[in-house]
């Protein structure tokens, strides 16, 4: 039983996710929420984190931790995005499972689910087929600390549950143009572009992929429905159900930082999965719904981006904060 008072481990609570996971928690009257900064704490570091589970011995552990980047990043660094991602999950799980706590929250990524699978994607999917090759390394690493928790809860019957977002974007996001996620990168260059002039806006692909999109504070809802409920599953889906095309991303985007100038799409780079979408109906059956449409949560971006234009340059693509 989780209670006010209980105490809760967020790895990655400075991150974009972690800190909305935070500031939920916090606005639901949570009182007993701890983390560690990377300088703190070396979540790639199976002792150091053995000791910190040990010492402040707490009752639940919610991964939020993770090297993460877009399809740059990724073709880039396989290597770290593979090894990297794994060490800091299993250090987490494995730490959880010998301090005996029974709750454990993971947080992937809807990229675990094969390339061509029948859309929207349904949990049952996973391992079906082959997955997206510009982000296959990220991919596998997930699938792992997915059957790591479901392992756990058949061998060990503990509340380990792994929770899939679809694409996530809002406050404290990473905005650097090399390594960052599709719509804070086009936020940041049609602000930009709007500052000189309203110059053109070149954008990567045809734009015809289509992409579902979920304000972070409402993953972070999710996260503690998965916290106050024992949930019968092992795997479920968090999103909307609802997608677009990168193209009416960009020309909703554009609307809301009021650039004026062109879009230039460059083909000869590549689109990624031709589509993306998640099949939510599990979490509404349990009762958990996102609350902001699409609009609402880049208006919301936006003006935190604003707001923090001279420090967004300072992100780097490792969350584990």
């Amino acid at each position: 039983m989780i209670y006010k008072n209980s105490k809760i481990y967020i790895a990655g609570h400075m991150g974009m996710v972690g800190s909305a996971i935070k500031r939920t928690l916090i606005a639901k009257g949570y009182k007993n929420i701890i983390g560690a900064t990377s300088k703190d704490l070396d979540l790639k570091n199976q002792q150091a984190v053995n000791d910190f589970i040990t010492q402040h011995n707490p009752e639940v552990i919610i991964d939020a931790a993770a090297r993460v980047g877009g399809i740059l990043a990724n073709s880039n660094y396989p290597y770290q995005f593979l090894m990297e991602n794994m060490q800091i999950q299993n250090n987490l799980i494995d730490a959880a499972l010998q301090a005996g706590i029974e709750k454990f929250i993971f947080l992937g990524s809807s990229c675990i689910y094969p390339k061509l699978a029948p859309q929207p994607l349904k949990e049952e999917y996973l391992l079906t087929g082959p997955l997206e090759p510009t982000n296959e390394w990220y991919a596998i690493a997930k699938i792992s600390g997915v059957k790591a928790c479901e392992a756990i809860r058949k061998q060990y019957g503990k509340d380990y549950v792994s929770l899939m977002p679809t694409n996530l974007y809002g406050t404290h996001d990473n905005f650097d143009l090399n390594t960052s996620h599709v719509l804070p990168a086009m936020l940041r260059k049609f602000h930009e572009a709007k500052l000189n002039n309203n110059a053109p806006v070149e954008l990567w692909g045809s734009g015809t992929p289509m992409r579902e999109f979920l304000f972070v504070d409402d993953m972070a809802e999710a996260v503690v429905f998965a916290l106050e409920n024992k949930l019968p599953e092992y795997l479920y889906n968090i999103g909307t159900g609802e997608d677009l095309t990168i193209r009416e991303l960009a020309e909703t985007i554009q609307k809301i930082t009021k650039h004026q100038g062109k879009i230039i799409w460059d083909a000869t780079k590549p689109d990624g999965t031709p589509r993306k979408l998640l099949d939510v109906s599990k979490m509404h059956q349990l009762g958990w719904k996102h609350k902001l449409n699409l609009e609402q949560g880049i208006q919301k971006t936006y003006d935190w981006f604003l707001e923090n234009v001279e420090n967004v340059k300072k992100n780097n693509t490792i969350t584990n904060e």
